[in-house]
């Protein structure tokens, strides 16, 4: 037993959303139509975008940012997750983990700060109109982009790093059905509350600093549209308005949940069922701005 204890596990093991065949089936449709319809909405944004010089502006170029995001954060987990459902057996490489939690965390930390600058360039559209051209220019959006995926690759830089310097040896068996830090570090053979201090600061960088960015722009963008005299330019600028604070809440809201709670070392349903939440939200939010 000591011996085992001492060895580095090469794969971890999944229990996965369920053990019936019958819900695994129905999940497996569930989340392959979704995936579908993920990948085609995505690549038929990002397509349509880049072919139409009329849609060549600000918004539509961090639009084409974020599909693209939405993209890879949902390729790196529901093609695994998809074939889980039809296997006994739900193993992955202890590299392949790893690349899993690397590629999804930028994927999600990116969305994070693109929503934040997409807030922006919306607040400077309706309060700034004047200054718009002059405000947003090619430039500007350009270092928006790479900031946004700069910070996305900090982020999943600095977690990943803290996440497998842990040992993590003998036990292998992960109560969820992907690679994600909070779940990872519940069979670690070490004490996390170091890493975990580390995760939860910068998830107040990449969550919290993202959310008052939105807050604040959005004050300003209703208290700008509250006077209008035209009922059809608040309708139109609120519909806009509500569509984005949804996505915001739920997907900002899930992410609060999974990494600036406390852990505990037990996995519940109700945290898997949280995960899937975020990673239904992602799957529909471009199509919803």
């Amino acid at each position: 037993m000591g011996e085992e204890n001492q060895t580095s596990v090469a794969e971890f093991i999944f229990l996965g959303l369920s053990q019936d065949l019958q819900t695994q089936i129905l999940l497996f449709v569930h989340f392959l139509i979704i995936y579908l319809l993920t990948v085609l909405g995505n690549l038929l944004i990002i397509i349509l975008i880049f072919m139409d010089s009329r849609l060549h502006t600000p918004m539509y170029f961090f639009l084409r940012n974020l599909s693209f995001t939405d993209l890879c954060f949902s390729t790196s987990i529901v093609p695994q997750v998809l074939v889980h459902f039809l296997v006994k057996r739900k193993t992955i490489s202890f590299l392949g983990c790893m690349a899993q939690i690397v590629v999804s965390l930028l994927a999600g930390c990116t969305e994070c700060a693109l929503l934040a600058v997409m807030s922006y360039d919306w607040y400077v559209a309706v309060c700034k109109p004047l200054h718009y051209s002059s405000i947003m220019t090619q430039q500007v959006c350009l270092q928006l982009a790479i900031g946004s995926w700069a910070s996305g690759a900090l982020v999943s830089l600095m977690d990943t790093t803290f996440t497998f310097q842990l040992p993590y040896q003998g036990q292998n068996i992960i109560n969820h059905y992907f690679c994600e830090l909070p779940a990872l570090l519940k069979v670690a053979s070490a004490d996390t509350y170091s890493t975990e201090m580390a995760i939860f600061a910068m998830s107040v960088d990449i969550l919290l600093a993202p959310v008052c960015l939105i807050l604040v722009s959005y004050w300003n963008i209703i208290s700008t549209v509250i006077p209008m005299q035209s009922g059809e330019g608040r309708l139109k600028v609120f519909s806009t308005c509500g569509s984005h604070l949804i996505v915001v809440v739920f997907f900002f809201g899930s992410g609060m949940f999974n990494y600036m709670k406390p852990n505990s070392k037990i996995m519940n349903e109700r945290d898997k069922m949280i995960c899937v939440l975020c990673s239904g939200d992602s799957n529909v939010e471009p199509h919803n701005l």
